[in-house]
């Protein structure tokens, strides 16, 4: 039974273009520029781009983090930030040039959401019923409004912000699972097409990502394919299947060919890990997944939950069944992952959105007004929050939030940005301009419910990377560290033997530091990180570890960093034997 969608074709008015692109960019930019490397992958993942960038050709076949492997995803996400780097070298520092295809990629994922919900809403069954005398909307009308309706939910979700820009390769595998989703959709009118795209994908997805990631994702299109009749096509087999293999046998080949040896344990390596990520699962991993992917996918999630009941007579059709393709596969990773990460949630966006476009035709009245009073008071008040803590630390009124943030980050020196100040001014403006339209215009398009949403993802991600960023990035940032310790380091030191620091730590100490590490070598200086008190390195006979500097970042109180360098034992002269002493 599918339902009866009733729509006028006034509620069918489209948002116009430019405005739509300008939210786009506008969410895209604020947050990839004027900021260091933050910890963890942050950090990680530009460390090896920046790594890629200054090596040769073993280090753009095998990804490695200053010479230390990095087979957890393959090397495309890299691949585009180091080109990125060396492209731009002249004009812009590395860590900046790093995030430009982050913007790009982010921006490319949301043309396919748009587009693939458009052409999925044209289709003939999921048209609004016709009337006696006219007045429907046209499907090209109708296909429009839902595709605005999906591109403003993906941009709604609570966990895009940060995760979207940031420099890792999950930026690339968000793209491919976007142009995976909108293969499938152009492969039911122009199956040669949708077939290549298709297998695109999926060949680019394997080189951005791992081997389970591509087996889950075709094991959904083979689902697909067996329960949606109009999906079967030959051109599966004989174009997507070839495209596939072309495109992800080129880099294995690449490197095998180049550096066998190297190659062929970083491949093996690259697989263990795929599969390890995903052995099973445990307590707390799902408890992790239980608690955060609601808030991270909100409100794509309880959308998509509503389209999959409203559309209870259809849920074979396209519109169903191909974001349930890509989503279903993902869930089931998510809960054998071995490790609690969030990474596959973005994953789930794209899809989700698509699917939760379909149910804003069959919202009632009443869910549409709670959707609305819910993102107009918590962006309303979480804006004023932010506007505040900004306020005290400016000002230092109020004063408990002056006390709190200087708690929260010791021996930070707010500074006003005239250019922060402005943007701040500019994006809250329209943002009381955009409510004042909501409440007093009553209007009845169908994207209504959900623009306050997305506006409000955008205006506190913009506020919080203008007014917030100098405090973000003075807690998130190692540049400080990496400089104290680059100036205890002895002159013609050999190299640092890292231990127990983490990737983004490493990264970061050998970009702001320029710091030489070693991972199987024997070093003379070793740096070590400290959560609680170790003793000393461990002297041998002929040598001793001096300490030579002992620090950790402000803002972090956990994390304790120490320098030792090798102090060589003067070594006694041995005494010669009995017959040599008196033959001189």
């Amino acid at each position: 039974m599918r339902p009866v969608v009733r729509l006028t074709a006034s509620a069918t008015s489209a948002l116009p273009r430019s405005l739509l692109l300008t939210i786009c960019i506008v969410y895209a930019a604020f947050g990839l520029f004027g900021r260091d490397p933050w910890k963890n992958e942050d950090a990680a993942g530009f460390g090896v781009m920046w790594t890629m960038a200054r090596g040769n050709a073993h280090d753009w076949l095998l990804p490695n983090l200053v010479g230390k492997y990095m087979t957890s995803d393959g090397p495309l996400g890299y691949w585009l930030g180091a080109s990125a780097i060396r492209l731009l070298a002249p004009w812009v520092d590395p860590s900046n040039a790093s995030r430009v295809f982050t913007g790009l990629l982010f921006c490319l994922a949301c043309a396919f959401v748009w587009y693939t919900a458009y052409l999925l809403g044209r289709r003939a069954e999921v048209q609004p019923f016709k009337y006696a005398f006219g007045g429907e909307p046209e499907p090209r009308d109708y296909g429009r409004t839902l595709a605005d309706g999906a591109l403003l939910i993906l941009l709604a979700c609570f966990g895009l912000a940060e995760r979207g820009h940031e420099t890792t390769p999950l930026l690339a595998q968000f793209a491919c699972i976007a142009l995976l989703a909108y293969g499938l959709v152009r492969l039911l009118e122009r199956p040669r097409e949708g077939a290549v795209l298709w297998g695109l994908a999926l060949g680019l997805m394997l080189l951005a990502s791992h081997p389970v990631f591509v087996a889950a994702l075709a094991a959904g299109t083979l689902a697909l394919v067996i329960c949606v009749r109009e999906l079967r096509s030959r051109w599966l087999l004989l174009l997507g299947l070839p495209v596939a293999l072309a495109v992800s046998l080129t880099w294995p080949i690449a490197a095998l060919a180049s550096f066998p040896e190297d190659a062929v344990w970083f491949l093996n390596q690259w697989g263990y890990d795929s599969l390890n990520a995903f052995a099973g699962p445990s307590g707390p991993v799902l408890h992790y997944a239980l608690k955060n992917l609601p808030l991270f996918t909100w409100p794509a999630w309880p959308l998509a939950i509503w389209a999959w009941f409203s559309w209870a007579g259809l849920r074979r059709a396209p519109h169903i069944a191909i974001p349930l393709s890509i989503i279903a596969p993902l869930l089931i990773l998510i809960t054998l992952q071995s490790h609690q990460s969030n990474r596959l949630y973005m994953l789930l966006l794209p899809a989700l959105a698509v699917l939760a476009a379909f149910a804003l035709p069959t919202l009632k009245r009443g869910a549409i007004n709670a959707i609305d009073w819910f993102a107009l008071l918590s962006f309303t008040i979480l804006g004023s929050f932010v506007w505040l803590v900004w306020l005290a630390g400016m000002t230092g009124f109020p004063p408990p939030l002056a006390r709190n943030l200087a708690r929260l980050a010791p021996g930070f020196t707010p500074e006003f940005k005239i250019l922060s100040f402005v943007c701040a001014i500019a994006v809250t403006v329209c943002w009381l301009f955009l409510v004042q339209w909501r409440l007093a215009r009553h209007p009845k398009v169908l994207w209504r419910s959900v623009v306050l949403s997305s506006a409000g993802t955008t205006l506190m991600w913009v506020l919080l990377m203008t007014l917030w960023l100098p405090v973000v990035n003075y807690s998130r940032t190692y540049k400080d560290v990496a400089e104290q310790i680059a100036s205890h380091l002895p002159a013609g030191y050999t190299c640092i033997s890292p231990v127990r620091l983490g990737d983004a730590q490493i990264a970061t100490f050998a970009y702001f530091g320029n710091m030489h590490f070693a991972f199987n070598e024997d070093c003379d200086v070793i740096l070590r990180q400290d959560t609680q008190d170790f003793g000393e390195p461990s002297p041998m006979s002929h040598f001793a570890w001096k300490l030579l500097w002992e620090g950790r970042r402000a803002a972090d109180r956990d994390e304790r960093f120490r320098l030792y360098v090798r102090i060589d034992r003067p070594q006694a002269p041995r005494q010669r034997r009995g017959w040599q002493a008196r033959r001189n």
